[in-house]
């Protein structure tokens, strides 16, 4: 895997608003050997660089599970750093394949930025963070204040939302980089700090000088389900996308994990083993992909739940809990249409 900077050029722009037609992008994939992905590089449990140098977190396995399905080889793959204002001209591009950076699908991006969300892999919401100083435990309580917000995000929308229905006032406060706004609000130059919570967490666990010192307020703003995005221009590639998400979701769902799936595709039920591409299944044919590649993703990346514990669980320096992320059957959202 290798890290590349974006360059948001005046000609990539231009082509954002008239995109030309693209090649199929999964066979583009196929000859170049590597799937492009657009992530945030700085959120911890989603995508960041540990102290080995290696790419981690949950957006960043839903890439390498990608890969994984398309190459057979979840390491085949390139990381693209994007903003909040830049990630979705990457993807018009086709500097990336596809986005998987803690994006919220909404009516509008999905409606008329020529892109596709392709599957659910967070289930989020909007939250705001106080010094436990300012003594503050609900949202009225800030009237006036000064809000640390990242421009271009579902976050900017929430806090304009919920301050104007209740009549109060606030003063943005704006950065294009998220450790820079976090440096601000560590630093005493905003009063809150709006994310999701997911990102809060993130936030306070990695840059905050003592996390002790910072309280999540306790409501939820708004619904914030975050997956891969894709260019509208190409159903198969989406369908590629959509299916390696649900694989990872399925293999959970039927516990099939990293450890036991070679055991499962030479002894398991027989529509398990023909998930996992044994005998003469040909599970790969309707998207031009080889049979084993559910097994190349559960055997190289691991299923949902084992993902979600190593990026943001307990076993994780987040520790969330998986709450409305669990798995369906334990009353969680997640849920995958059946792979067959």
């Amino acid at each position: 895997m290798r890290s590349i900077p974006l360059a948001a050029t005046a000609a990539a722009l231009a082509l954002a608003t008239a995109p030309a037609a693209l090649a199929d992008t999964t066979d583009t994939i196929q000859e170049r050997g590597t799937v492009i992905c657009g992530v945030n590089g700085s959120r911890a449990g989603f995508s960041s660089i540990d102290s080995e140098g290696r790419w981690i977190g949950l957006d960043v396995d839903t890439c390498r599970a990608i890969a994984a399905a398309v190459l057979g080889d979840a390491d085949a793959t390139e990381f693209v750093r994007t903003t909040s204002q830049t990630r979705f001209t990457a993807l018009q591009t086709g500097e990336i394949d596809v986005l998987t950076r803690n994006t919220t699908m909404t009516y509008g991006r999905d409606a008329s930025l020529g892109v596709d969300f392709a599957a659910i892999t967070f289930y989020d919401g909007q939250g705001f963070m106080v010094p436990a100083s300012l003594g503050v435990s609900t949202v009225d309580e800030l009237d006036g204040a000064s809000i640390c917000v990242l421009p271009g995000t579902t976050a900017e929308q929430v806090v304009e939302t919920v301050f104007s229905e209740r009549g109060l006032s606030y003063t943005p406060i704006v950065f294009q980089d998220q450790t820079e706004l976090a440096a601000a609000f560590f630093g005493g130059r905003c009063d809150a700090f709006i994310q999701s919570t997911s990102g809060l967490a993130s936030t306070r666990a990695t840059l905050a000088p003592n996390p002790a010192d910072y309280v999540i307020l306790d409501t939820i703003f708004s619904k914030d389900p975050m997956g891969p995005v894709v260019r509208q221009d190409d159903a198969r590639w989406k369908d590629v996308v959509t299916w390696a998400v649900n694989a990872m979701i399925t293999a959970e769902e039927l516990g099939i994990t990293s450890e036991n799936v070679e055991e499962m595709r030479a002894s398991g039920a027989a529509s398990i083993q023909t998930l996992l591409g044994a005998g003469d299944s040909d599970i790969g044919e309707p998207l031009g992909l080889s049979n084993d590649w559910v097994f190349n993703i559960v055997s190289q990346v691991g299923n949902y739940g084992e993902v979600f514990e190593r990026s943001l669980g307990a076993g994780s320096p987040l520790g969330l809990a998986r709450g409305q992320n669990a798995m369906w059957t334990d009353g969680g959202l997640i849920y995958a249409a059946p792979l067959k």
